[in-house]
């Protein structure tokens, strides 16, 4: 039998250690050299396991500052399901209520974007030919549980007030209700879940370490007629959120 990774086995010392209240939740690990000089073993070693307990949601890196035992955290469940819009209000605000937590999100759009070669493929339109982009950090309790880009065609919105997904009299009211407010029938999404590591920058913005595992959801939605008119990269963290899907059953 082979013998076990280093930084498996100190994985195990420092979730023991938490287990044995030597470190409670808020805590400040002692520093990689630390740790490693008490456990034999390289600082990569140590930086592996406090990774790989991130990702479990044991431990939280905090940029600039060190890794600390985490507080205890309800996962936040996070549905997929086209049966979940509505005429008014969002789907996020609904799981979140059911959580009693607050939510919200913060946004960004910018308007006549060229799309990238993978977007236009998505959206079935040119390399380069315009889109209204928006990217959102959804929030509950003020806390980031989830990220997204979205792409929408400007052939589609442009020069309607359905335009900014954010902005104007249809702000905030989902895809699927804007849409249809100029005319365009939603008739169903694809989404295609992968699992993989986080980057720099989506690991600054969640609060978590860098490379922890994520979910990442491609999704498009599609108008009655076959075209693609929007598409998203929504990203959840593996350690705090779970991903439901329900099936609506027609009858």
């Amino acid at each position: 039998m082979s013998e076990q990774p280093p930084y498996l086995r100190i994985a195990d010392e420092l979730r023991q250690r938490i287990a044995e209240h030597v470190w409670e939740p808020g805590d400040r690990l002692p520093s990689r050299a630390q740790i490693g000089q008490e456990c034999g073993v390289g600082e990569n070693v140590v930086r592996r396991a406090q990774e790989l307990l991130i990702s479990q949601g044991v431990l939280e890196g905090r940029a600039g500052s060190g890794t600390y035992v985490a507080e205890p955290r309800e996962r936040v469940r996070v549905v997929r399901s086209s049966a979940r819009e509505q005429p008014s209000g969002s789907p996020f605000r609904q799981d979140m209520k059911a959580l009693r937590r607050q939510a919200d999100w913060e946004s960004r759009t910018d308007a006549k974007v060229p799309a990238p070669a993978e977007i236009a493929s998505r959206l079935g339109i040119a390399e380069g030919e315009l889109c209204v982009r928006t990217t959102y950090e959804f929030l509950a309790d003020g806390k980031p549980v989830q990220l997204s880009t979205s792409w929408e065609p400007y052939a589609v919105t442009g020069g309607t007030l359905a335009v900014l997904p954010e902005g104007g009299p249809h702000a905030g009211a989902g895809v699927v209700n804007r849409m249809a407010e100029i005319g365009v029938t939603i008739s169903h999404a694809v989404e295609q879940p992968e699992p993989r590591h986080a980057t720099a920058e989506e690991a600054s913005l969640l609060g978590i370490q860098k490379a922890a595992l994520v979910t990442h959801i491609r999704r498009t939605y599609y108008s009655d007629d076959g075209q693609p008119v929007e598409t998203a990269d929504i990203v959840v963290p593996a350690a705090h959120c779970e991903i439901v899907y329900e099936i609506p059953i027609n009858r």
